[in-house]
């Protein structure tokens, strides 16, 4: 298959390029930067977007996104996460409606954040979205893939929770304190993460 993925150079798009180069797979890693090592480049943030990278392209993985652990909440780094996720999905689910190739499957991440802060509610995929910053930025971030499904090409929406990987990501900084021996789990057993 030939696969192109956004975010290819953050933990889950290297560990994903890898696993599929291993698996025989062709991939085109998209980046946000110039173009060096092979990626193709795009810029959400203008809407540019060469659509000849999606001819013979059988799946377009979007992981693309600021990344939320890294500094302060503040209000630019709140804009960025947002725009960061909505602005380049529309820009591929709008661009992959315009193409010929029905057959191409769009598979988006979005975040467990959708649920919002619900503490001791069973959750499924059929529960209702939440309320807070996380749950109104994957509520528009899923539906940003909206043009795709409305010209039928299969949208997949993948709600990732906590990455926890030896390579980095959270478990990297959740990791000194508990070596320190500072770590440990609330008296219940729950955690809680902001909404």
């Amino acid at each position: 298959m030939r696969i192109l993925i956004t975010g290819a150079t953050g933990l889950v798009g290297l560990a994903l390029m890898k696993r599929l180069a291993a698996e025989g797979h062709d991939t085109v890693a998209l980046a946000r930067a110039a173009a060096t090592s092979g990626r193709a480049t795009w810029d959400p943030s203008s809407g540019r977007f060469d659509s000849t990278l999606l001819e013979g392209v059988d799946a377009v993985v979007h992981l693309a996104g600021e990344n939320i652990a890294d500094g302060r909440w503040t209000a630019a780094k709140r804009q960025r996460i947002q725009e960061s996720r909505v602005a380049g999905t529309r820009l591929l689910a709008s661009t992959l409606a315009t193409q010929t190739n029905r057959q191409c499957v769009l598979v988006s991440a979005s975040a467990i954040g959708w649920y919002g802060h619900r503490p001791g509610e069973a959750l499924t995929e059929m529960s209702l979205g939440g309320t807070g910053f996380l749950a109104d930025v994957c509520s528009a971030w899923e539906a940003a893939t909206q043009p795709a499904t409305e010209a039928s090409i299969r949208t997949v929406l993948m709600r990732f929770g906590v990455i926890l990987s030896r390579e980095g990501g959270a478990l990297a900084k959740m990791l000194p304190p508990f070596r320190m021996g500072a770590g440990g789990k609330s008296p219940n057993g729950s955690s809680a993460f902001p909404s």
